[in-house]
């Protein structure tokens, strides 16, 4: 069983940065594409970016591409959602996910899920 928890949230300003964490129990993980997707109140969970588990492949949601990076460091079982440029419009509570195989931009494409961690970005 793999359990998934993130950090790093919290207020930032536009244009600003900020690094989330996502530090994973048991080493399949290594193994695992993982993701991250957010969601605002009162929209859907969406897509953010994943990375292959190798972290020789990205993929990003064309909302953020250019100013968010995901990375692992597989020796410390972590996932990293590193925000540059923040936009208020980037406010959300993000969600770090993962599942064995071939990553996907899909919310139930994903065996497993953070409890999440609040991101406020103030204009």
């Amino acid at each position: 069983q793999v359990q998934l928890v993130e950090s790093g949230g919290g207020l930032v300003q536009a244009g600003g940065s900020l690094r989330l964490s996502c530090a994973a129990s048991g080493h399949t993980f290594s193994s695992y594409a993982a993701a991250w997707f957010r969601q605002a109140p009162g929209k859907e969970r969406e897509f953010v970016a994943a990375i292959s588990w190798s972290g020789g492949n990205t993929y990003y949601a064309n909302s953020v591409k250019g100013r968010f990076t995901i990375s692992r460091d597989n020796a410390k079982i972590t996932v990293y959602l590193q925000m540059n440029s923040p936009k208020p419009e980037d406010t959300a509570v993000y969600y770090c996910a993962g599942k064995p195989g071939v990553y996907s931009n899909f919310v139930r494409g994903y065996n497993y899920w953070g409890p999440g961690t609040q991101v406020i970005v103030s204009s």
